[in-house]
């Protein structure tokens, strides 16, 4: 048996295990970082700081509060709050008091966020805030397991006999140990590896959330499987700022439990440029979008520093385009990421000029970000590759605890999601198909067996719903999810999410597009427009003060947009191309419901809201 199989084999049965394991290897060792808010209000938070035996302290204490108010092995306790420190130290507190976390999305308006307190029997709600609690406040009456509710942050709270701060649970928890000091160390100890660690409600596109069962089993083969890729180690210093209310940013701390190295959290999106020179990150998991936007950024910069510096971009972009496919392409035939001494030279100086910058602003230090949750467009990719600023796609989902698939280190493939982690199987089914089996797979929905069944087979087999490639040597190309494939009125197939992904590497002021087709004779797109990058367009354009809607409305823009289409359908096959779009009158969002927390398109969503819009584009029109 090789070492790794040992590793993940050996596992312990759960990840309050894992916690206690780590605490007592290195309790003096820094654990998280956290923000603070300046006390004036004004200037840069002040960062401080948690070994792993401060962190245990206010984990052990939470469990033994959890314990205080009745919680009972198994039973759920939501917790409804943002990224930030409270988060992880909730989440450990929960799992090692033998109870569940049912995870709530802040986002999650009050009905939805009700429904799923339900549906789970959560008896104890830890939200984050005044906003987060007046949402079970006005749903108390359906909520009939629910018994306490405990708010993070205290500010405009009034405490009740049923509302408690964090800070008071703490001391609760706190006064019980002194009584019981072996309380928590008992009950995690007892924990089993089938035993129910996470609830996650999927933000399905039609009908109710599904509750995902991930067992304790599934975290704890998690971090030893993320750890036997030899891509972390406990010199590392990770930026976690994704929503832990989702299974990608959740897995991160499994993770990081069982390598031991420094996670910075702050989950506040529009802090990310200001963090990442202060955290100086080594490695950070992000989701496609945050990559668009940065590339868009650089680009719309550049081409307000005037017509020579946007030249002298787009040629450096190019440069690292060709630099990254050369290189891969080479350490795959050769094992070594040799260019040609042209391109090498080329190279050097658009590195100088483009690319030392872009390093500086992710913070200098960053070895590796993975990307996760939706397809990154390759072009993007090979771009951020050849400036130094690796991306490591990764691929799995809600069942299969999030990591099912990453891309090895310096053997990543652009445009791939790697090789399965240690201890996952995959296998292709006749129709394309991503079927996975293996310890990271979820034990099934919550209370609705039939669901189960439709994606799970009794020899353990998950379908993905994903339709996908495996190359010989194991490497998977996902090529569209099975469901949003379409099909032309002419009998032709299109994957949307690649001619989607196509043009977000062509126009840098796209935020979202959606691609139509389906029985149709030819495609069409909506267009959302990223508004930051539209707003700087516009001003040297003649539409300076005017707002997002008009600058969109606006001849000029629509013309300017119509030269990117017509530079995608160049590189498309004809039955590809997109011989219509509409610009949208504003960017999707989460509030309204057309793209999930994860910021993945739900297209059913914008299809139903901007119908007409379609429709329109079909009006009169002969299909061809």
């Amino acid at each position: 048996m090789s070492d790794t199989q040992t590793l993940i084999e050996n596992r312990p049965p759960s990840v309050a295990g894992l916690f206690l394991d780590r605490v007592a290897a290195t309790p003096d060792a820094e654990a998280y970082r956290y923000p603070v808010p300046a006390s004036s209000g004004q200037g840069p938070d002040d960062w401080k700081s948690l070994s792993w035996a401060q962190a245990a302290e206010r984990v052990y204490a939470i469990a033994a509060g959890l314990i205080e108010l009745g919680v009972q092995p198994e039973q759920r306790v939501a917790l409804a709050s943002s990224t930030r420190i409270e988060w992880i130290l909730a989440d450990l507190g929960i799992m090692c008091a033998g109870a569940a976390t049912t995870t709530v999305y802040p986002q999650t308006n009050a009905e939805e966020s009700a429904y799923i307190l339900s549906d789970s029997e959560s008896r104890v709600l830890i939200a984050e805030n005044v906003e987060q609690l007046a949402k079970a406040q006005e749903k108390r009456g359906e909520l009939t397991d629910l018994t306490h509710v405990v708010v993070i942050d205290p500010a405009g709270v009034e405490t009740a006999d049923w509302i408690l701060t964090l800070d008071e649970l703490e001391k609760r928890g706190a006064a019980r140990l002194e009584k019981d000091p072996d309380l928590v160390k008992e009950r995690a100890g007892a924990i089993t590896k089938d035993q129910l660690a996470t609830l996650i409600y999927t933000s399905g596109t039609t009908g109710r959330p599904k509750g995902v069962r991930l067992p304790h089993d599934n975290w704890s083969y998690m971090a030893k499987a993320i750890a036997a890729t030899g891509l972390i180690s406990s010199e590392d210093v990770q930026y976690l700022w994704l929503p832990l209310a989702h299974v990608f940013g959740k897995v991160l701390t499994s993770g990081q439990i069982e390598v031991g190295h420094v996670t910075a959290v702050d989950g506040r999106v529009d802090k990310i440029i200001e963090n990442l020179p202060v955290v100086q990150p080594t490695y950070m998991a992000a989701v496609p979008r945050i990559f668009e936007k940065v590339y868009n950024g650089v680009a719309a910069k550049a081409r307000a520093g005037g017509g020579a510096k946007y030249k002298i971009f787009q040629w450096a972009a190019e440069v690292a385009r060709e630099y990254a496919k050369v290189a891969q392409d080479n350490f795959r035939r050769t094992g070594t990421m040799s260019v040609p001494f042209g391109l090498g030279a080329k190279h050097k100086v658009a590195d100088a000029l483009v690319y030392a910058k872009i390093r500086e602003a992710f913070g200098g230090n960053l070895r590796a970000c993975v990307s996760g949750s939706a397809a990154l467009a390759p072009e993007i990719g090979y771009f951020f590759s050849g400036a130094g600023i690796h991306i490591l796609e990764g691929y799995g989902l809600t069942e299969s605890s999030a990591a099912s698939f990453v891309n090895p280190g310096e053997a990543y493939r652009t445009g791939t999601v790697g090789k399965p982690l240690p201890g996952t199987e995959v296998r292709i089914a006749d129709d394309g198909e991503i079927l996975l089996r293996g310890p990271g797979i979820m034990e099934g929905y919550h209370k609705l067996p039939e669901k189960t069944a439709e994606v799970l087979e009794a020899d353990g087999w998950f379908h993905t719903g994903d339709i996908g490639e495996l190359s010989p040597d194991g490497y998977l190309r996902i090529t569209d999810r099975k469901k949003d494939l379409i099909k032309t009125s002419g009998g032709k197939y299109i994957a949307p999410a690649e001619v989607e992904g196509q043009f977000k590497a062509v126009c840098p002021y796209v935020s979202n597009i959606l691609v139509h087709g389906a029985d149709r004779n030819f495609c069409t797109a909506l267009i959302a427009l990223d508004e930051v990058a539209i707003t700087e367009w516009a001003k040297e354009n003649g539409l300076a003060g005017k707002s997002y809607e008009e600058i969109v409305s606006s001849p000029v823009t629509v013309e300017m947009v119509d030269g990117y289409v017509k530079q995608l359908n160049e590189g498309l096959q004809r039955w590809q191309t997109i011989k219509k779009f509409r610009l949208l009158p504003r960017d999707l969002d989460v509030e309204h419901g057309e793209i999930t927390p994860s910021l993945k398109l739900k297209r059913p969503v914008v299809e139903r809201e901007y119908k007409h819009l379609i429709e329109e584009m079909y009006e009169g029109a002969r299909e061809a």
